[in-house]
């Protein structure tokens, strides 16, 4: 198997950068590209190899002080993305990485406009920003409950019929912004079934150990599957572009979602074509002078402690 063709074809398959006349129905939650069980294996053996390759990236990522990425994950509940975040960041740095998730807005965050709370989250340069859910429940969950506007405090004569293509447009602006001031965005919807949600539910409730998993919100939620759907596919409509894809992964089969997820991590971190930083021949003399301190001890003339300038209070 050529692994930089199915990783392209991949690639290309889930990826969405122009939402005009974007259908969820044209995406299987199923869907693995065609491999059956008997690829899970090798699957599973890529996943290392896209592992080992994301760890060499960040640490170049971390070095340069250039770049940032920011990674959005959002899905109905169960559909994975905690394990997805999981698996496909266990070889990261934790230095290099930073996660957030958001969960039902506090009262200071009311108190803001519905940007604030993850603008202040923004990953820094030189890191990997993940946002386990994100201001896209802004045009999700509270579309879905537009009866949460009343608690977002916004002046009435700005709730209007338009409000939901109005946030859309402040995302997409936002989501150029960053793009242009170094933030790489990528942003993963994990494409689950609603029999395949019903599964992992029962799972959850039959087994003790995975009974904390478990909310009956989440039994709240399910009921208004329809409404969250129409709500995912107008989003990925409004707010995919060329620098802020969206990846439709099917999340169904967790081996393959995580596998997806990893080629486009990787992937994105390619293109920015990073490179260790190179020392100036200042920087490099420096070094020579601290290799022969350390090879030949107590040779040089000033070898004696110095005294450090006390830092201003």
């Amino acid at each position: 198997m050529n692994a930089e063709k199915t990783i392209e074809r991949i690639l290309k398959r889930y990826r969405v950068e122009d939402g005009k006349g974007f259908d969820l129905a044209d995406h299987q939650p199923d869907d693995t590209n065609g491999f059956d069980a008997d690829f899970k294996p090798e699957a599973q053996r890529l996943l290392q190899q896209q592992a080992q390759q994301l760890s060499d990236l960040q640490d170049m990522l971390y070095a340069q002080d250039r770049w940032a990425l920011l990674l959005i994950f959002q899905a109905m509940d169960a559909a994975g993305k905690d394990g997805t975040i999981k698996h496909v960041m266990s070889g990261v740095n934790p230095q290099g990485c930073q996660v957030f998730s958001f969960k039902a807005p506090s009262s200071e965050e009311l108190d803001h406009d519905f940007l604030w709370r993850t603008t202040r989250c923004l990953p820094q340069r030189g890191r990997i920003g993940i946002f386990n859910r994100s201001y896209y429940e802004e045009v999700l969950v509270v579309r879905v409950h537009k009866e949460l506007l009343r608690y977002q405090r916004i002046p009435e004569e700005l709730i209007t019929k338009k409000i939901w293509e109005h946030r859309f447009e402040d995302i997409a602006a936002f989501e150029r912004y960053l793009s242009r001031n170094g933030i790489v965005v990528r942003k993963f919807f994990l494409h689950i079934s609603k029999q395949e949600q019903r599964a992992r539910f029962l799972k959850r409730l039959e087994d003790s150990v995975k009974n904390w998993k478990f909310s009956a919100a989440d039994i709240r939620e399910r009921r208004c599957w329809d409404d969250y759907q129409r709500a995912y596919e107008d989003m990925i409509r409004h707010t995919a572009a060329e620098h802020a894809p969206w990846f439709v992964v099917p999340a169904n089969k967790k081996w393959y979602a995580r596998l997806v997820v990893s080629m486009v991590v990787v992937d994105a971190l390619k293109q920015l074509k990073l490179a260790y930083p190179k020392v100036s021949p200042e920087a490099r003399q420096e070094l020579e002078k601290a290799k022969a301190d350390l090879l030949h001890p107590g040779k040089r003339k000033d070898d004696h402690c110095e005294k450090r300038v006390p830092r201003p209070a």
